[in-house]
């Protein structure tokens, strides 16, 4: 059976363009299916951390944004620094990366199609899904993945302990070049700086938590409520989501989509991009994408879990007195999540 392209890749979010764009970097014809139309956004910290910005350079994209040399966790009077080793990161808009990918994508020559993934056919030559036919899907459709569903690989989450974002931005000068994490309670509060006259306040929590009031709990940030808002609400969730494994035949997951422990730090882009060149390089050379994944995301899945079984029990208070009080551990921490 002919193929239309190489590679169909469904989701057009930023994993999904620099899946695409990896693609087109190997020699492969690439076709994207996404319902939405550009400048996608989603609620989410903003923030690159250093390991992901030489990813984006590799594939020719390098988006606008706010210097990140840090990370800073503040509970009342404590607080616990690390400023960056490993290089610098970026507070970026979501629909700004989103827009310097699509053009980098649309330059490199990948077709768009307008549509979904939701019914997927595939044999020992090829995917047919989409509409089209190809030797292979990357499955880079986000938290809800239509296309981890389809190829069997959900597993349920329980519903106690799930976790929910939500985001918004306020017109106000950033006053540091840390990414700030705020706990309180109820809420973890990430402020990222993402221009010069804009932040982005991120809050992940319960389900059905009142942004405007958990900001106004935290009394370093409830002056932003006077502020003004430079973007609508937006929610995202439940976070915590999973798979048993990443690859059923021709089909690959890549990104969130693949699996999702609600980062505290901010990693998840540098993860997807990092599974967008593994999965490439599985099409193109094969080998073992699902040991590949296990690697790229071995430290983020032990460190990251542990933080969040730790945020959600009776120990959340002593997180960041704990971090204070052990600059060296916590730091080593900050840097093996940002590499």
């Amino acid at each position: 059976m002919t193929h239309d392209v190489d590679v169909i890749v469904a989701g057009g979010g930023p994993v999904g363009l620099a899946a695409a764009i990896e693609a087109r970097l190997a020699g492969l014809a690439v076709a994207v299916v996404e319902p939405r139309s550009a400048g996608i956004d989603k609620a989410c910290g903003e923030g690159l951390m250093p390991g992901a910005l030489p990813r984006l350079a590799r594939l020719g994209v390098d988006p606008e944004g706010m210097p990140l040399r840090g990370v800073r966790y503040v509970s009342g009077d404590r607080r616990a620094e690390h400023r960056f080793a490993s290089g610098e990161g970026r507070g970026v808009r979501r629909t700004v990366l989103h827009a310097a990918l699509a053009e980098r994508a649309a330059s490199a020559g990948v077709e768009f199609v307008s549509g979904r993934v939701d019914a997927i056919t595939q044999d020992g030559a090829g995917v047919t899904a989409g509409g089209l036919r190809a030797g292979w899907l990357l499955g880079c459709d986000g938290l809800h993945s239509a296309v981890r569903r389809e190829i069997g690989v959900e597993l349920q989450t329980p519903r106690r302990g799930r976790r929910f974002g939500l985001r918004q931005h306020f017109r106000v000068a950033p006053w540091t070049d840390l990414i700030e994490v705020h706990w309180s309670p109820g809420v973890e509060a990430y402020v990222t700086p993402v221009a010069p006259d804009t932040v982005g306040i991120a809050l992940l929590g319960r389900q059905g938590i009142d942004f405007a009031a958990e900001l106004a709990a935290i009394p370093a940030l409830a002056h932003l409520l006077e502020s003004e808002p430079a973007s609508s609400l937006r929610g995202a969730g439940a976070l915590r989501q999973r798979a048993s494994r990443r690859r059923v035949g021709r089909v690959l997951l890549v990104g969130d989509a693949s699996g999702y422990v609600d980062a505290i730090t901010g990693e998840g882009l540098r993860l997807g991009f990092a599974q967008a060149e593994a999965a490439v390089a599985t099409i193109t050379g094969g080998g073992d994408y699902e040991r590949a994944w296990r690697g790229i995301t071995r430290d983020f899945r032990a460190l990251t879990s542990g933080l969040v079984a730790a945020a959600s029990s009776p120990a959340r208070g002593a997180i960041v007195p704990l971090a204070q009080g052990l600059p060296r551990v916590y730091g080593a921490v900050v840097e093996r999540l940002a590499r």
